[in-house]
């Protein structure tokens, strides 16, 4: 690749802060919120014009608390949940099945962006950092790109919630990614909403449900239909849902973390819900005016880089239910694998018993998979801290990163209190602090109470 010398040159300082957060997604919010509650000055920079990630901008409404016998996260994931008011709907089964909870993501924007106003963080959409400025072995700020030029923003810590862990790779933190196999990673899924369906004629034809989930299983294996998540397919059929049900069923597979291709799969997915939709309009009564109502802004993307911590989280861990000393949290969710190939398969549809962790128990997440050993003062929070390909498979979902922003958040305005780095606070401190802010944390091990120094 050709290369160009860029001149050095002072820039102007665009904001400092005790804390700063890249990325607004659901890790970045419960990130700053905290820092700030507990008296950091933050700032949070976000590229999208507004904030909520993956859960405003790309549709995927559903949240998961229970681990099937009882709620196990609390904290900033219940105060929006109590915040959104109707717009956050608790599904009739819970607790017994990890998802408990859908919400409107329009109306989710407008809480979250509430939600750090009124904790005093100050919000710069529409930024992208594009540099990390280290030195001596600490990370000073970031650069972004402003519509008046290239500037800087300083912090004494910096947490990267950018979903990729954009700012740790650009600071030289290691990482791995993709399988160990073939260095793939979990498919992306296109969510879309479908509005126009008579649901009645729908469920009064079960049989030409059938009929056609079939013909649609024929002609992709012909070659003549795009893949699709089987399960998620059969049951739009039988049990339509229109309007506030985001359609999971729409897989791509390639390389998130490149642009072009990026671009690529993003114009093949939605080519892809295209024909699905208008395939429903022909061959099954009561989608005959069936229209696609909306589509994620961008794609659900599960899995790209995955940083070197102090820790790692495993499958072992995960489906084990392990319990950790410097817990922040508590995680439930399966192993849950979307075919790095593009199928549409995934672990969820032929779900084993030891693919999560038993029924009423749950692992911890431990803040060592968000800390690192090069930058004592950079943090990450989201599905790219330091975890196996099988391990993100479970802890990537939203519900599970919002605990890694609370207690990173925390830790970093406890450790600037403090005055030492976010490895060296006193765990029980932070344990302490987290239990105060209403996080669901038990069974942790004795050893936790001890300081480390």
């Amino acid at each position: 690749m050709e290369s160009v010398s860029i001149p050095s040159r002072t820039l102007p300082v665009l904001a400092e802060a005790d804390v700063l957060v890249c990325g607004g997604g659901p890790a970045g919010i419960t990130a700053a919120v905290s820092a700030a509650r507990h008296g950091a000055s933050v700032v949070l920079v976000e590229r999208w014009p507004s904030v909520g990630g993956q859960a405003t901008n790309a549709l995927v409404n559903i949240w998961h608390t229970s681990d099937r016998a009882k709620q196990v996260i609390y904290g900033l994931v219940q105060e929006v949940i109590d915040r959104a008011g109707p717009a956050m709907q608790r599904y009739a089964h819970y607790p017994a099945r990890p998802e408990t909870h859908e919400f409107e993501p329009s109306a989710l924007r407008v809480v979250l962006h509430q939600l750090l106003e009124d904790s005093g963080v100050r919000t710069l959409c529409h930024l992208v950092a594009i540099e990390s400025m280290v030195g001596n072995g600490r990370i000073r700020g970031v650069l972004v790109d402003t519509k008046t030029g290239r500037k800087a923003i300083l912090a004494r810590i910096v947490i990267d919630a950018t979903g990729d862990g954009d700012i740790a790779a650009n600071a030289g933190v290691p990482f791995d990614y993709g399988r160990a196999e073939d260095g793939r990673v979990q498919g992306m899924t296109m969510m879309f909403r479908v509005c126009g369906l008579d649901s009645a004629k729908v469920q009064a034809n079960p049989d030409e449900a059938e009929r056609v989930f079939a013909r649609m299983k024929e002609l992709r294996a012909e070659g003549r239909f795009p893949p699709f998540l089987d399960m998620a397919a059969h049951s739009y059929l039988r049990s339509p849902r229109s309007h506030t049900v985001s359609y999971n069923m729409c897989p791509v597979s390639g390389n998130p973390l490149d642009e072009e291709e990026l671009t690529r799969l993003s114009v093949q997915a939605r080519r892809q819900a295209t024909r699905y939709v208008e395939f429903w309009r022909r061959e099954m009564p009561g989608f005959e005016n069936a229209e696609i109502e909306q589509m994620g802004f961008w794609l659900g993307i599960r899995e790209s880089r995955r940083i070197c911590g102090l820790k790692t989280l495993d499958a072992p861990m995960v489906v084990r239910a392990v319990k950790q000393p410097d817990a922040i949290g508590h995680g439930f969710w399966m192993v849950d694998i979307h075919d790095p190939k593009g199928s549409g398969h995934t672990t969820w549809v032929d779900q084993k018993a030891d693919a999560m962790p038993p029924v009423g128990e749950s692992y911890h997440i431990p803040l060592g998979i968000c800390l690192n050993r090069h930058i004592p003062n950079l943090a990450v929070a989201g599905r790219y801290a330091s975890m196996t390909h099988e391990g993100m498979a479970s802890a990537r979902i939203q519900t599970h990163c919002m605990v890694m922003g609370q207690g990173v958040g925390t830790c970093a305005a406890l450790a600037l209190d403090a005055g030492v780095d976010m490895a060296a606070l006193s765990i029980g401190r932070l344990q302490d602090a987290l239990r105060a802010d209403g996080v669901y944390l038990q069974d942790v091990p004795q050893a936790v109470t001890e300081d480390r120094g």
